[in-house]
């Protein structure tokens, strides 16, 4: 018999434990070439794990945090479009992570397959099938899945885009969450899982420590709730941020933390505000009250140099509007010259990282005075990556001012912008620090 919890004035306590996260039915899309040669031009050894190890990046896709708080999918699809002529050794790798693999061969002479054909017809008969799915991931490296995100929209099913090339500025508009290129090679190459449970104590001689008495066990089990709940509320904050492709609001995080942990509510565990909470539980992650909202970031990708209005903003109407429609950095002209001059000056004295070169770029970058953050250095150098520029002894200023200019016209008008010869002149000049 459950006692009365009003039984001699008493109130049962409510439970430790977090809630139970929300669990959606998912269809997974993989777009397997555009994503391999995307991630091959932008980091070699996160597209050799990506097409290596499918398990690994699937388990990650596991759990996710929204607006309701957290939630973890079943992919009740997985399709994967691949070329077998080109592709082949990749194939039973995602064959034993549960996939099903389409091949789809070369149709032309130009290589071009029947994948994203396929890849649209099959989702479409999946908004139609018997089982709701709940939420479609797409992943891929082109900008032309638009139409079937504002379909799959339409018919109000949660939409995940995850890119492998500088497309996140076409998705984000339509869909419910954009993974970019930069987090998601940090995703298939490294682990966000927190232990649930804290290790073992251990006695002062290193043995396993002896049992607690009665009373010490129930203190000692009730710490463990505490734990296990917060360490719910961390991983939820932790997914957030890493899947943000920019620093997000304070009060996001916060709201997320809540969500999966309710107990956190008025105290935030004895640390009274939710800043104090995230510096003693997430002390690596990056987070700030002085600018007003007050954020928190993934300090691998931002820093305090990306966050709103700390960058110089664009200055004229065609430069805010570049940015606006392609995400590029809305620097000025003179921090884009030093941050193009220190890129070509580091990878003349040091082998290229995607990782490394970047920090040590920003760092120069700062160090000259220019106000350019991590976020701005990762999307020039994607940039580059992905329209084959070198980055080498060789590499010149003026030719990275070039090419990089150049993406940022071909971004422009792919995003349908209307550009005069002197608005591609004024765009050139900008984006390639006076250097192009």
């Amino acid at each position: 018999m459950v006692p009365d919890a009003r039984q001699d004035g008493r109130v049962t306590p409510p439970d430790l434990a977090a809630p139970a996260p929300r669990r959606l039915r998912c269809a997974l899309f993989v777009d397997f070439d555009n994503v391999y040669l995307g991630l091959r031009r932008l980091d070699a050894k996160a597209a050799v794990a990506f097409a290596g190890d499918p398990g690994h990046w699937l388990a990650e896709l596991g759990t996710g945090t929204d607006a309701d708080g957290p939630f973890t999918r079943r992919f009740l699809v997985r399709a994967c479009y691949l070329n077998p002529s080109a592709f082949a050794e990749f194939r039973p790798n995602f064959t034993r992570a549960g996939f099903q693999v389409v091949d789809c061969p070369s149709l032309t002479q130009q290589g071009k397959s029947s994948a994203d054909i396929n890849l649209v017809l099959d989702a479409i008969d999946a908004l139609s099938a018997p089982t709701r799915y709940e939420e479609f991931v797409v992943v891929s490296a082109d900008a032309d899945f638009t139409p079937l995100v504002q379909r799959l929209r339409a018919d109000d099913r949660r939409v995940t885009i995850i890119t492998a090339s500088p497309s996140a500025s076409a998705y984000r508009a339509v869909a419910d969450a954009v993974v970019t290129s930069d987090a998601f090679a940090e995703l298939v190459t490294t682990t966000s899982a927190l232990p649930d449970e804290p290790a073992a104590a251990l006695s002062s001689n290193g043995a396993p420590a002896a049992k607690p008495a009665p009373v010490a066990e129930a203190v000692a089990g009730a710490a463990a709730a505490t734990r296990s709940s917060s360490s719910a509320a961390r991983r939820a904050v932790q997914q957030l941020v890493r899947a943000a492709d920019r620093p997000i609001v304070l009060g996001a995080a916060a709201q997320a933390a809540l969500q999966a942990d309710p107990d956190l509510s008025g105290s935030w565990g004895g640390a009274r505000t939710f800043a104090a909470w995230l510096a003693r539980e997430l002390p690596g992650l990056g987070a700030t009250t002085k600018t007003p909202p007050g954020y928190v970031w993934d300090p691998k990708r931002f820093d305090e140099a990306d966050l709103p209005g700390a960058a110089v903003a664009a200055t004229t109407d065609l430069q805010r509007q570049v940015v606006a429609v392609t995400d590029v950095p809305g620097l000025t002209q003179a921090d884009y010259r030093v941050l193009l001059e220190r890129l070509a000056a580091d990878v003349a004295g040091h082998d290229f990282d995607r990782i490394e070169t970047a920090r040590r770029v920003r760092e120069a970058c700062q160090k000259a005075g220019a106000k350019v953050g991590r976020a701005s250095v990762n999307f020039v150098i994607g940039g580059l990556l992905y329209v084959g520029a070198t980055l080498g002894a060789k590499t010149q200023a003026k030719n990275l001012a070039g090419t990089w200019a150049d993406y940022v016209v071909g971004l422009c008008r792919g995003a349908r912008m209307e550009l005069s010869k002197e608005d591609v002149r004024a765009i050139k000049a900008w984006v390639g620090g006076g250097l192009a």
